[in-house]
């Protein structure tokens, strides 16, 4: 059965509501990011940091997949399907893929500020005081400004073998999750899905200028003609 890796980022969420853009001025929702995205931010206001992350953990409770996360899982009817997203949502999980990769983190988890790899399923409002078993303050699953991707090995190990990349709702434009493209075999045939496209087609790739809920169904179904 063929691989198709597919690369996904705040585009694909957008039609479903949820609100990933930053402004033009670099605010992300009011917020300068480096106030509730580093580290740095988090040393100095950690109540600001929890609210933050609680605002986009409610959102999630008030959206649904749309059709282009439908179609992903769809694929997986004649291809080996592997999702690699930059989103901290699940709605690749609630559309039912089956092998996804986080590499940015998710929403609906919490970790322990003591070992990074004590994490827990979270759904609701995350507080001070909400502590892992070693007695520290549980942080947001997220990776923040500055840290580690600690995902992008096996990100980079699994599209090294496609046989086929799609790339959806992202510019392509923010690092290391960017440089994946360029582990893609040279063979393997690119399918890039995004209203304001971001690069040029090429033989090898096929620029598709259209909303993801549009254009992904039409990709997955002449892959699904091809198998």
């Amino acid at each position: 059965m063929k691989k198709v890796v597919v690369l996904t980022g705040a585009g694909i969420s957008a039609e479903s509501g949820i609100s990933t853009f930053r402004d033009s001025n670099g605010l992300w929702e009011g917020h300068d990011v480096m106030e509730v995205a580093s580290p740095i931010g988090w040393e100095r206001n950690k109540e600001l940091v929890l609210d933050f992350y609680n605002k986009r953990r409610r959102q999630l409770k008030e959206v649904e997949p749309n059709a282009a996360h439908k179609a992903l899982k769809g694929l997986e009817k004649k291809y080996e399907v592997h999702i690699i997203t930059q989103n901290v949502d699940d709605l690749h999980e609630r559309a039912g893929s089956s092998n996804v990769i986080h590499l940015h983190g998710e929403l609906r988890k919490a970790r322990s500020t003591f070992n990074e790899e004590l994490v827990l399923d979270w759904h609701d409002d995350l507080k001070l005081g909400d502590f892992c078993e070693h007695n520290h303050q549980l942080r947001p699953h997220v990776v923040w400004f500055g840290e580690a991707v600690p995902m992008m090995e096996p990100a980079m190990e699994i599209t090294s073998r496609a046989d086929v990349l799609m790339i959806i709702g992202t510019s392509m434009q923010v690092y290391p999750a960017a440089g994946l493209l360029y582990y893609a075999p040279e063979d393997a045939p690119v399918y890039f899905i995004d209203p304001k496209p971001t690069v040029k087609e090429t033989r090898k790739l096929q620029v598709y200028a259209e909303n993801a809920s549009i254009g992904v169904p039409r990709v997955v179904q002449e892959l699904l003609e091809k198998a």
